[in-house]
């Protein structure tokens, strides 16, 4: 309407001034309501085509959605594990810090296991102890089989000493006294075996079994602590009405919801018409108003548009798609934010809002090597933006007379 207005005032209302003025008619005598389209033919068509042209150029150049909403995420209060409440540490709409525990599982299976972990720590510092003792003792049987082994040689030597003077020692004496040596060296090897054995024993063998326990009590702290449910981000507790005793399974039954606290607080989504894909660019001024926030136009600006329609999104299935199920069209899905710090605040996430963007042709106007044509032409469509602007702000206030009056309230 407000588009007609200003175009009758550069058509229809010249040639009224010709017609009255210049060929002397006059309204209620030449000019009546059966003889107006006669009349005022070529202001009339004028008119419906200029009209139609300014609102073609209006909503392409500088596109309008009324499909903007503070979208804002949540996040799923659930447990890494299956379990059963044990205890409850908050309750609805309850505002919490990240970290803050919300409930916890019952954990007496984890606690045993971490019982375990830290009995087989103890266990192998405590063979660790043997063994050292054990180390102390194959000392002393080494020394002893040295002293055997030594004796038995000095027995050996005595006795060949006196076979080679012809003494009156036999030869199965002395063969006696070689095998006994033999015998007790292979004792001295048997005990520097042992002992190293035992040294293998404390020096890699009992460490990694006392580290193999650490893992496992690490693991088992791990699960313990997975038993309480703490909040990932700062934000409010929703729809949490867990009790003691209620079980929490991780595929079909949550335990809430947490509202993150900048959720929907920082920009807007908008969804405007495809047609719009080859003007909506990032960086364009917007200008937004919402029914959280009535009678407050807040400037924004574009920061991302999406590069992809949503309702095109295809994922596999068991049945072949029809492309007519997809005959909808979607929106072209743009993001924007507040062009100044604090503006988005005092609107509720989730509000519904109408929005305006502005094509911007400063640029190309200060290209030196523009024509004429264009340059009147990118001027008039940065001129006409100013169209509706003013219709977003005569939206603003009669958008709570809308929802107030006019919605039935």
């Amino acid at each position: 309407m407000f588009e007609l207005l200003l175009c009758s005032m550069l058509t229809v209302f010249p040639d009224y001034l010709f017609r009255r003025y210049g060929q002397g008619r006059r309204l209620g005598r030449e000019i009546t309501l059966y003889t107006v389209w006669y009349e005022l033919r070529w202001g009339i068509t004028a008119c419906l085509l200029l009209t139609v042209s300014l609102i073609t150029v209006i909503f392409y150049f500088h596109p309008s959605t009324t499909n903007v909403t503070a979208i804002f995420r949540t996040v799923t209060i659930l447990p890494e594990t299956t379990g059963r409440v044990a205890e409850v540490f908050v309750g609805i709409n309850t505002k919490v810090e990240a970290g803050a525990p919300l409930f916890r599982l019952d954990s007496s299976e984890q606690e045993a296991a971490h019982e375990t972990a830290q009995r087989q720590i103890d266990e192998t510092v405590a063979q660790t102890a043997v063994a050292q003792t054990e180390l102390a003792g194959a000392d002393g049987l080494i020394q002893q089989a040295q002293g055997a082994y030594q004796q038995a040689l000095d027995e050996l030597a005595t006795r060949q000493e006196l076979l080679r003077r012809r003494a009156d020692v036999s030869v199965r004496e002395v063969e006696r006294l070689q095998i006994t040596a033999d015998t007790r060296k292979g004792a001295l090897d048997a005990a520097i075996a042992n002992k190293r054995t035992i040294e293998t024993k404390l020096s890699t063998l009992l460490p990694a079994q006392k580290a193999s326990a650490e893992a496992a009590l690490k693991q088992a702290q791990v699960e313990l602590d997975k038993t309480v449910v703490r909040a990932g981000v700062a934000g409010t507790v929703q729809q949490f009405t867990l009790r003691p005793g209620d079980v929490v399974n991780t595929m079909i039954r949550p335990a809430g919801i947490l509202v993150p606290q900048e959720a929907g607080r920082v920009a807007l989504i908008a969804g405007f018409g495809q047609i719009e894909a080859q003007v909506m660019k990032k960086g364009m001024i917007a200008e937004a108003t919402c029914i959280g926030k009535p009678f407050t136009i807040i400037p924004m600006v574009v920061t991302e548009v999406q590069d992809v329609i949503a309702a095109g999104q295809l994922r596999p299935t068991d049945q072949l798609i029809d492309v007519q199920q997809l005959a909808r069209p979607g929106t072209l899905t743009v993001f924007l934010e507040a062009l100044y710090p604090g503006q988005l605040a005092g609107i509720p996430p989730g509000s519904s809002c109408i929005a305006n963007a502005y094509t911007n042709n400063h640029d190309a106007l200060a290209a030196k090597d523009i024509g004429t044509g264009r340059w009147m032409f990118l001027h008039m469509v940065d001129t006409v933006a100013i169209v509706h602007a003013m219709i977003l702000r005569m939206q603003a206030l009669m958008l709570p007379v809308q929802t107030l009056v006019l919605g039935g309230h």
